[in-house]
């Protein structure tokens, strides 16, 4: 079952009272992301929501830089929607095989046959989210050019054909947009097939605009004061800048501090909020831990000369 939502009070963006969005009515079901706290910047809601409109037999292709949001965005759109969602990871090793399903010993000692993320989100009209999908071999991938056109899926194994639900949606994620990774940040990206790619639109997620990370902060960590949060956000978009570098893409940093990372420092100085010296403490947990020395010490010189005397707080 279906209803509309009003796409002001759904998703907190300033929009007339009478736009609005189609979506499931609210249930039990398992596959519904959990909302959490999302700030939605209008024009990337604006292509999200249109290709679960109106699909028109593409796939729809997330890419960006590392902890940009690509993800969350899709699983907290359907979350408000009460849209199902199959998340899979991709990697190297992911067949088509595992996404359709697989027979499985089951209670009793008889195989049975377990439907896999594809299967399900085609029968049920969820949305198939595969993440890193420019980490997956592209041969496997070819597989999918069918489904995504809205062709009958066919289980090799059972014989049996499943007609797609007509809301189902096949969504994918990448660090790059499938054409390979040139500056060798994302190990084990691959550069990915043409026919497959043609198959998708595309929206490109970077990290969101200061403002807009402030509202994320306050959502996580309401009793921060804004001055530390204004502080923690500046900080990120320096470590940014280096870490991107120049023109010919050449950074400085081979780590950099995305909005996911920005959310876990902040969550983690609200946690050790008594050590010493919380802010540096929980950066190095956030983040410089797992960059080399040199570059540790260059993020932790950016963060003081921002804070400047409350990096000592």
């Amino acid at each position: 079952m279906m209803q509309s939502y009003s796409i002001a009070d759904t998703f907190g963006i300033a929009a007339p009272a009478s736009m609005k969005v189609e979506g499931f009515v609210p249930s039990q079901n398992p596959y519904v992301p959990a909302q959490k706290p999302y700030v939605f910047r209008k024009d990337h809601l604006r292509d999200v929501l249109a290709f679960l409109g109106f699909p028109n037999g593409d796939g729809l292709y997330l890419t960006g830089p590392t902890g940009s949001g690509k993800t969350s965005l899709v699983e907290q759109v359907a979350a408000r929607l009460q849209w199902g969602v199959h998340a899979v990871t991709g990697h190297g090793r992911l067949e088509l095989n595992d996404l359709l399903g697989q027979f499985m010993l089951v209670e009793g000692g008889a195989m049975q046959w377990i439907d896999g993320p594809l299967t399900l989100a085609v029968g049920l009209g969820h949305v198939l989210l595969v993440n890193e999908i420019d980490a997956v071999d592209p041969a496997e991938l070819i597989g999918l050019n069918e489904i995504v056109e809205g062709k009958p899926l066919l289980l090799p194994q059972t014989g049996a054909v499943i007609i797609p639900h007509p809301k189902f949606r096949l969504v994918a994620t990448g660090n790059s947009a499938g054409a390979g990774d040139p500056s060798g940040l994302y190990q084990g990206v691959l550069r990915q097939n043409l026919s497959f790619l043609d198959r998708f639109r595309l929206l490109e997620v970077g990290y969101p605009e200061p403002e807009d990370e402030m509202k994320l902060l306050a959502n996580v960590v309401p009793g921060m004061p804004e001055t530390v949060r204004a502080s923690m956000v500046k900080v990120a978009n320096q470590i940014r800048k280096v870490f991107i570098g120049g023109q010919d893409g050449s950074g400085m940093l081979s780590v950099t501090l995305s909005t996911r990372g920005l959310v876990r420092w902040a969550s983690l100085v609200a946690t050790f909020k008594n050590a010493p010296n919380a802010l540096a403490y929980s950066l190095d947990r956030a983040l410089t831990f797992r960059a080399e020395p040199s570059e540790r010490e260059a993020i932790h010189r950016i963060a003081k000369d921002v804070f400047g005397d409350d990096w000592q707080v």
